[in-house]
């Protein structure tokens, strides 16, 4: 048994956290990321890949209970991950029209990705998609979400030869562009030096207050899913942030319980974890209702879309 999983089961057992002072988020967002990127459409039936499969999975999320779907798009032909902006536009309009009450967060990390030939590093290989911080973001500017993601740092993305890139330079970039759209960035950090630099954006005014952090645990080779880690990320955040975080795999619903005692918000979804149990595959619905369960088993309640604005600081969209 994990540790994170062994810390959760205490947590559920033996409510310590009141006796010890420490800051239980009473009112927790759950976001659902419905698809992402990865390769996971061959591995569950439940991996929404197309505009219509994509929608319908947020809408059953958010009545779920989730106050936020987090949306990738992907290709219909082979379902691997695509910047294609119709393709984020008709998801968008369906989540839209559905009349489900939802806050709309959309990726803005595809464009990163470098894959280098082993014996010439300055020739890339198949699986590359980079491009600089601006070209990141034309569906953001097209459809105006609620939230857009930036991953705040380059990363040695698993094994083999494929980086994430994100430098100084693009996110810089890219965080001007989004401030000047209203749009609310989800600073996603996957390392304590990633954190440091969004606080830095933070300092040089580039990120408008309250800061949105997603803390991702987990993704190979970023921060390890560590209750001491995560901890230690938390003591980092700027004063007045909020702040969310997930894990990947199995860690995903201990990781509900990791980040909600420790006042933060949380995340779960077909993006990060397929299945609900061993050997049994969920949907993105199912991931919501455990999450719930979860929250409202440590005596907490799961925030509403519009509690959730007025606690991000979001304006309701028309």
């Amino acid at each position: 048994m994990s540790g994170a999983l062994r810390a959760a089961r205490k947590t559920l057992e033996n409510p310590w956290w009141f006796e010890k002072g420490i800051a239980l988020n009473n009112e927790v967002i759950i976001t659902a990321a419905l698809t992402g990127a990865g390769d996971t459409v061959g591995k569950s039936e439940h991996v929404p890949v197309t505009p219509e499969q994509i929608a319908r999975s947020a809408v059953e999320a958010a009545n779920a209970g989730a106050a936020v779907v987090h949306i990738h798009v992907r290709n219909i032909d082979d379902g691997k991950g695509s910047r294609d902006v119709e393709l984020y536009r008709e998801t968008v309009r369906r989540v839209r029209e559905s009349g489900v009450d939802v806050i709309i967060n959309l990726t803005a990390g595809m464009g990163g990705d470098l894959v280098i030939d082993q014996d010439d590093p300055l020739k890339p290989v198949d699986g590359t998609d980079l491009v600089n911080g601006l070209e990141r973001l034309p569906h953001v500017e097209e459809l105006l979400p609620d939230i857009c993601t930036m991953d705040c740092g380059s990363l040695n993305f698993g094994e083999g030869s494929q980086l994430y890139i994100s430098t100084p330079d693009m996110l810089r970039a890219g965080a001007k562009r989004i401030q000047e759209l209203g749009v609310k960035p989800e600073l996603e950090i996957f390392d304590t030096g990633q954190l440091w630099f969004a606080t830095k954006m933070i300092e040089e005014g580039l990120i408008d207050a309250p800061p949105l952090f997603q803390l991702c645990m987990g993704i190979p080779y970023g921060a390890p899913a560590d209750p001491g880690v995560l901890q230690s990320m938390v003591n980092m955040l700027p004063e007045g942030a909020n702040w969310a975080s997930f894990a990947i795999g199995r860690n995903q619903m201990p990781w509900v319980a990791q980040s909600a005692i420790l006042g933060g918000q949380v995340r779960v979804g077909l993006e990060d974890n397929l299945y609900l149990s061993r050997g049994v595959k969920a949907t993105n619905a199912q991931l919501v209702e455990r999450a719930v369960t979860i929250v409202e088993a440590l005596g907490a309640k799961v925030a509403t879309p519009d509690q959730a604005r007025e606690k991000l600081g979001l304006k309701r969209r028309s």
